[in-house]
């Protein structure tokens, strides 16, 4: 990852500061951005904060900007932004739950997608990774919204997949079930966390996929699915 210029959606969430670490360690430069973000939140010059929205396409456009105009190329995009909400069934689910779940999972992957494929395409070689979830292709009861979004999405960043060939742009997503992050524990305090996914498997995952290896790797979807197969 040496001399690669990466950009981490998420960079200091449960997963996204995995990556970012991760990205850093394989010797690519990192620009990290988040709602919020500070620069002292991961040491070393290989990293940049970037505070940013990306709920708007005028936003998302912004953090593509920012990594074109200083350094001049994109050649990662690690996408590891997403939400969840789950409960209630189907046929009791509201419209603004389902709409947060369009807009956190596949409109902000759109918007972000859209401002950043032009960049990425002009490297001969860029790699898209993003971070789909298990619900994805094996929804359960009560899970309608969520798993509904984030297979949008997956079938978005396929799709781009077949779009780019052309230019060797590959674009891939990660299936994870469970994930060890504080605020999976927080919210299933009495849950089996030998069973969870450890997020720094999936951040070597995505450096697999970055990496001279997955170069052949395109338009598949990776299961991680732990202890709870």
């Amino acid at each position: 990852m040496k001399g690669k210029i990466v950009l981490v959606t998420g960079a200091n969430g449960g997963l996204g500061r995995n990556v970012t670490q991760a990205m850093m360690d394989a010797g690519a430069t990192v620009v990290g951005t988040s709602h919020k973000i500070e620069p002292a939140e991961f040491n070393g010059d290989a990293f940049t904060a970037l505070p940013g929205e990306l709920s708007s396409p005028a936003g998302a456009q912004s953090v593509v900007d920012f990594v074109f105009s200083k350094f001049g190329r994109l050649d990662v995009l690690a996408h590891t932004v997403g939400g969840f909400a789950g409960g209630p069934s189907v046929a009791e689910t509201d419209d603004a739950t389902f709409q947060r779940m369009m807009d956190l999972n596949l409109n902000c992957t759109l918007y972000l997608l859209r401002a950043a494929i032009p960049v990425m395409r002009k490297t001969h070689g860029g790699r898209i990774i993003a971070i789909g979830s298990r619900a994805a292709v094996d929804p359960g009861a009560g899970l309608g919204a969520y798993s509904a979004s984030k297979a949008a999405m997956v079938s978005l960043i396929r799709t781009v997949a077949l779009e780019n060939k052309d230019v060797r742009l590959t674009a891939n997503v990660i299936l994870p079930g469970t994930m060890d992050t504080p605020a999976n524990r927080k919210a299933m305090p009495n849950a089996d966390v030998s069973k969870w996914v450890q997020p720094a498997h999936v951040a070597g995952l995505i450096i697999w996929l970055a990496g001279e290896p997955g170069k052949d790797v395109n338009g598949a979807l990776l299961p991680v699915y732990g202890g709870d197969v």
